[in-house]
């Protein structure tokens, strides 16, 4: 990883001999991000109100932390298997437009659940895996595609950007599903009025593709690809994944089985009735908030820190069980906002770090990669919360202290390799 950028890579070429149709770095940042503000109205509002529709339809705490770790891993891990076709293949958009296709059916497709009778929560369990799988095929795509129309600005800010935009419907999807909670009294009605917004998401996609084109398309392989300054030779982009690239990963994985799933978190809220379950996206959009102000504050941070940003992570993550896992609304809110913080951290920033550690012609691959075992680490997370929750809270915070300091290690070690590497490769 250096610690300075890169040249600066031309802007994204015209596509098909029109220059009309070009869109500039900033423009196409915005693009995406608005593409990503749709669609995640449509399941961050479906995954506020996760843990109370389960529960409505017959799930146990277990249940509901292994489906909502299985989901996490399963946007993770099946990363791997998409962002290596996406790489193959060199044509990003096609998983991309899939994946956000299949968000914008399988959520509205939850509002008929409640009229399944005993099959509801097996359907219900699937549409939700359904949804997570969407997110794992269009994810390695996107982020290429982020990666590349931000090649002409800084990346930390273009991810950051991205993500402060993808986070506006991370706030905006539970207000809407709040307010049509709170008018009906009942969760399904908001899960068919998100085929909305999934709607524009797809509309944007198709406006957006020619206006961007493929990055295979437009790549100069005598120019530097990324602000690594990596070339985008055909050897390169053969090489193995530089093992900071590996310890970053693992550090990850650590640092997502210690943040505490908010299917569970809801679980809570409802069961104990320490937020009423109209209040309940209303309180997750208010951390969706804070992940969008965090993820603008940590890349540009990152522009300027690099890699040392995230040293924050571990521990704000580990405060978060002590907080939500109480009868105070006070306290629960306050840990909803820290458990925001983190998301945002992790879900953007971490993003950067990894196009900067991998050459341009491995980043899909990367980006599969590092959220396969990131995903492995969400799956622990879930059963861990899941698991210990029925018995001790306290226990749970524990528990979870222990992983984020285990991730907190594996992220020092990952710096001092970046480092050492950096000298070495300086000689």
């Amino acid at each position: 990883m250096t610690t300075e950028p890169g040249p600066t890579p031309r802007e994204p070429a015209a596509v098909n001999g029109s220059p009309h149709l070009r869109l500039t770095a900033w423009r196409a940042v915005v693009g995406l991000g608005m593409v990503s503000l749709a669609a995640d109205m449509v399941y961050e509002g479906a995954r506020s109100v996760t843990g109370p529709l389960l529960e409505q339809l017959g799930a146990s705490a277990l249940l509901v932390g292994i489906i909502t770790g299985a989901g996490e891993a399963a946007a993770l891990v099946l990363r791997l298997v998409f962002g290596r076709a996406a790489d193959r293949a060199s044509r990003y958009w096609p998983m991309t437009v899939t994946g956000y296709a299949l968000t914008a059916i399988s959520v509205p497709l939850l509002a008929v659940t409640p009229f399944l009778g005993g099959a509801g929560l097996a359907v219900a369990c699937t549409l939700f895996l359904a949804e997570r799988t969407g997110k794992a095929v269009r994810s390695p795509a996107k982020s290429t595609l982020l990666a590349f129309v931000a090649s002409g600005v800084r990346l930390g800010r273009a991810f950051g950007v991205h993500k402060a935009l993808d986070q506006t419907g991370a706030f905006a999807g539970p207000l809407l599903v709040a307010a049509i909670v709170a008018a009906t009294g009942v969760i399904w009605p908001s899960m068919a009025i998100l085929l909305v917004p999934g709607i524009v998401a797809l509309v944007l996609l198709a406006w957006l593709r020619p206006r961007i084109g493929e990055p295979a398309e437009q790549q100069d392989p005598t120019e530097p690809a990324g602000t690594d300054g990596a070339a985008s030779h055909p050897r390169a982009e053969r090489a193995g994944l530089p093992r900071t690239f590996w310890l970053f990963a693992a550090s990850s994985a650590a640092a997502t089985a210690g943040l505490a799933p908010f299917g569970v978190i809801s679980f809570h809220f409802s069961r104990e009735n320490v937020i009423t379950l109209a209040h309940i996206p209303i309180v997750y959009a208010a951390g969706m908030a804070v992940a969008a102000v965090a993820a603008l504050g940590s890349g540009a941070a990152y522009d300027r820190l690099r890699g040392k940003v995230l040293f924050v992570l571990p521990p704000i993550a580990a405060a978060v069980p002590w907080l939500v896992f109480t009868d105070h609304a006070g306290l629960a809110l306050t840990g909803v906002l820290i458990w925001g913080a983190a998301s945002g951290i992790q879900d953007s920033t971490v993003k950067a770090l990894v196009a900067d550690l991998v050459p341009a012609g491995r980043r899909a691959t990367a980006y599969g990669v590092y959220a396969a075992v990131q995903g492995g680490g969400a799956m622990l997370g879930g059963v861990i919360a899941g698991g210990i929750y029925p018995y001790s809270t306290t226990v749970l915070g524990l528990t979870i202290a222990a992983i984020e300091a285990a991730a907190l290690i594996l992220f020092a070690a990952t710096m001092r390799t970046s480092r050492r590497d950096a000298e070495t490769a300086a000689r």
